[in-house]
């Protein structure tokens, strides 16, 4: 309701500055907004990407109103006993102290030091102001015990995927201290940890997505991975259904420099797709570079098909090598074919691809 119609007969300038200042009893109604405004923080936490940083705001938002209440309350009460009554209450004597600028600012610092307990104030002289000074003091021991607890929990779960991935760390490096790991091996390890930490936070997608149902994680999936499943040249083409099944099999491995994906003569159960970084296909004297994979680049995926007259059967046909840190995508014989037993054409459309595939490498 637009009370502040009422300012037309009760004029804020008309009231005596020395007295209370003119009621703002005719804006109180704005309380009545208040579920609305706890129903706007509760929805833009859920929906922004920064839920602790804006708790920690809403937090220190709280801070200050209570702050700027606690101060408007000393004022109405110094005004009540009387300005420059005694050294406790607001002195209006001189130019610069009856300025509204000057009485908000002191009036805020007073509240501060009062409820933050972290300051000295003007010692209280009438039992109204003692009462008012100790209602003060507990007021801000609870509320602020609060508040910093909240502000506490809030920087350990912006920290908690931190803290996990260290626990992680340091469980690892405890046992190969305990098992005598060499210390070639050890540094490769921390090395790789570092690496993962640095690329994702260490973020476990399987985890954070288990509590989707399953049409939202293939959605999720299909946006990420979609377009790097399709880079394979014997998915191409392929039924829209099957590749939204293939998505939700692929597996993010993240593997270090000199680390071998696959050596030849393995028996293939999965094929790779490269996400990231660069892979080398050597000779079997692990000099003679055959061949650079980059991003994009796909390899294994004859072995998984199991093309009748293949002469190597399952087997791997080369030796692939991480030149740098690599990040592919994994995607299992089984998960494979497990998808293609709801797609009959499909499975047969992949497998005259490997075929051509064979024709054109020779196998």
């Amino acid at each position: 309701m637009p009370t502040d119609i009422a300012y037309y007969w009760w004029r804020p300038g008309s009231c005596d500055s020395k007295r209370l200042p003119c009621p703002v009893i005719v804006r109180l109604n704005r309380l009545f907004r208040l579920p609305r405004m706890w129903e706007w923080f509760d929805r833009t936490e859920t929906a922004t990407s920064y839920p602790n940083a804006f708790r920690i705001c809403k937090v220190v938002m709280a801070i200050l109103v209570l702050i700027h209440w606690n101060a408007c309350l000393y004022f109405a009460i110094s005004s009540v006993i009387g300005f420059g009554s005694d050294n406790w209450v607001y002195n209006l004597t001189g130019a610069r102290n009856e300025t509204l600028a000057h009485q908000y600012i002191y009036s805020f610092y007073w509240s501060t030091l009062t409820l933050t307990t972290i300051g000295e104030t003007p010692q209280p002289e009438i039992d109204a102001e003692y009462l008012f000074v100790v209602a003060d003091f507990l007021a801000g021991v609870l509320i602020f015990a609060t508040i910093v607890g909240n502000i506490g929990s809030m920087i350990s779960n912006m920290n908690v995927a931190r803290v996990e991935f260290q626990n992680k760390m340091d469980g690892v490096k405890q046992y190969m201290a305990f098992r005598k790991v060499s210390g070639e091996l050890e540094a490769r390890v921390i090395r790789w940890f570092a690496y993962t930490w640095a690329q994702s936070g260490a973020l476990d997608e399987e985890n954070v997505l288990s509590s989707l149902p399953d049409k939202l994680k293939a959605e999720i999936a299909i946006r990420v991975h979609l377009d790097t499943l399709r880079k394979v040249r014997i998915f191409q083409d392929c039924e829209p259904g099957l590749l939204e099944a293939l998505v939700l099999k692929l597996r993010l491995q993240v593997f270090s420099p000199g680390d071998y994906i696959c050596r030849k003569g393995d028996v293939g159960k999965e094929m790779y797709i490269v996400k990231r970084g660069r892979l080398q296909v050597v000779a079997d004297d692990g000099k003679t570079v055959l061949a650079t994979l980059s991003a994009g680049s796909v390899f294994g995926e004859v072995s998984v098909l199991e093309i009748a007259g293949n002469r190597t059967g399952n087997r791997r046909t080369a030796n692939v090598r991480a030149l740098g840190y690599s990040d592919l995508f994994c995607l299992a014989k089984r998960d494979l074919w497990e998808a293609l037993a709801d797609y009959p054409d499909a499975r047969a459309t992949l497998t005259e691809r490997g075929c051509q595939l064979l024709r054109k490498v020779k196998i």
